[in-house]
């Protein structure tokens, strides 16, 4: 099996082979050429025999919180909401202490889904009301302090400016006035979490679901554009296209502010093992000190 990271999915390279072996088994997958696809989440691994993708669940993910994506994916899929569509096999997939589920394989073009298409299925999504499915609600605050507590290589002197953003940014944002009711949200809707099924697009990728307000998801979408070089005219046409543009509410700064603080602090943490990734971690958080909003970032 091709391996592109290191330690995909928090596991090391015989804890990814034996997970691989005894997931394909509990599921009667055939795990002949299989290729790691994405790692740095989830070990998301390509099955070119059966045509499915194996997402192994990250090192320590519990089966009910895998259990609670698949409900959700089935009731979206009922719903007809644009999502990739799980594979015909019972789910999850437990084979102790691994986690797994398993969808269709949809091969892609080499551009991305551009940034207008993600407006159709996340409006839908958003009107869709609450799902039977019990979701955590959003609570960024929390999250980034588990991030933080989680990330030992940081520079203490890193540690401590983040500390103190967030005890900033946790007091804006608890009086934020959000003009959109809430809803269940993807989460963490942008181009590397949507694909092409044919001429369609669909949103994958659910395991950041939430329940929240909607800016949330408009703020991140709005964020991957700038952040990551897509050009500012790809939001206008998604803001345009979706019915609400994020960066004329009131809010919007400091939940900007909130969900970057987000991003950097998960990768400060998955990052932890991977020291190539923390000259881009030490940029990110360098053009927060320096107030920098148009900073390109590199993936990581």
């Amino acid at each position: 099996m091709t391996a592109p990271v290191r330690t995909p999915g928090g596991y090391s390279e015989p804890e990814m082979h034996d997970a691989l072996r005894r997931l394909c088994t509990a599921a009667h997958l055939n795990p002949s050429g299989a290729t790691l696809l994405r790692g740095q989440t989830n070990a998301v691994v390509l099955l070119p025999v059966e045509s499915v993708v194996l997402k192994i669940a990250r090192k320590g993910t519990p089966a009910h919180r895998v259990g609670q994506t698949v409900a959700l994916v089935k009731w979206l899929a009922l719903n007809n909401i644009p999502t990739v569509a799980l594979h015909p096999v019972p789910q999850p997939v437990v084979a102790e202490p691994y986690v797994g589920s398993v969808y269709t394989y949809l091969p892609q073009p080499v551009e991305q889904v551009p940034t207008a298409s993600l407006a159709g299925p996340l409006r839908s999504l958003h009107h869709l009301g609450y799902p039977p499915v019990s979701l955590p609600q959003l609570d960024a605050v929390t999250a980034i302090h588990h991030s933080l507590s989680s990330a030992p290589t940081l520079a203490p002197t890193d540690h401590r400016f983040l500390s103190k953003r967030i005890e900033q940014l946790a007091d804006e944002v608890r009086d934020l006035p959000y003009s959109l009711p809430p809803t269940v949200l993807h989460g963490d809707p942008q181009h590397g979490n949507a694909l092409y099924d044919d001429a369609d697009v669909v949103l994958s990728d659910w395991d950041s679901a939430v329940v929240g307000p909607r800016e949330w998801d408009l703020v991140t979408v709005e964020i991957h554009v700038r952040r990551f070089g897509h050009g500012i005219i790809s939001y206008t046409d998604f803001a345009e296209k979706y019915g609400c543009d994020v960066r004329a509410w009131a809010g919007y700064q400091v939940l900007s502010d909130l969900r970057e603080l987000r991003m950097i602090t998960t990768n400060a943490r998955k990052s932890a093992r991977e020291p190539d990734k923390m000259a881009e971690l030490a940029r990110r958080i360098d053009g927060l000190r320096q107030q920098d909003h148009t900073r390109l970032w590199n993936i990581m």
